[in-house]
């Protein structure tokens, strides 16, 4: 790499921090191409990204942003893994460590607040975005479902009732 891709390379990362709502910091220890790729897809899939990023140019541009605090993990074979869902990018990661013991999960940050390997792996314990507003639609429907079936149920026990009688009267 020459200057000017590696100045890109940072500015391009500098971006991707000021933007993201998570950061989780993964180890690599010997996964395959095969693996990586396998990963990436189930990055993308989770609505998160991964990248393997040279430590130096990552600490530069971890630089004036809130993932700063971070720096500190990047040591030796290093991935990162980012989505703007605060959940995605940790649960993710998370679930491929599961399955897979050459990912290791270092760290991470969700904003200023830095997280330990615990701390990422409570937060992808937590319900993503999407499953969070599918609760809440559900929470708001149930109300008006319990009070149509409370009005629908006298009709529908008259109905029942004439329905008893009508047959009772046809035998």
């Amino acid at each position: 790499m020459d200057r000017s891709q590696k100045a890109d390379a940072v500015a391009q990362l500098n971006t991707v921090f000021n933007e993201v709502g998570v950061v989780v910091v993964t180890r690599n220890l010997g996964l395959s191409v095969e693996q990586t790729t396998d990963l990436r897809n189930k990055m993308r899939d989770a609505g998160a990204s991964y990248k393997v990023a040279k430590n130096r140019l990552a600490k530069l541009a971890l630089k004036d942003t809130d993932y700063e605090g971070i720096g500190e993990y990047l040591t030796g074979p290093t991935g990162l893994a980012w989505s703007t869902d605060p959940v995605a990018a940790a649960k993710a990661a998370v679930e491929f460590a599961k399955t897979n013991d050459k990912l290791e999960i270092v760290g991470g940050s969700l904003g200023a607040v830095k997280l330990d390997e615990a701390g990422v792996r409570a937060l992808a314990a937590m319900p993503s975005l999407d499953e969070l507003r599918g609760k809440i639609v559900g929470l708001v429907n149930a109300p008006a479902t319990k009070v149509v079936r409370v009005i629908n149920e006298p009709a529908s026990l008259l109905a029942r009732v004439t329905g008893a009688y009508a047959a009772k009267d046809a035998a």
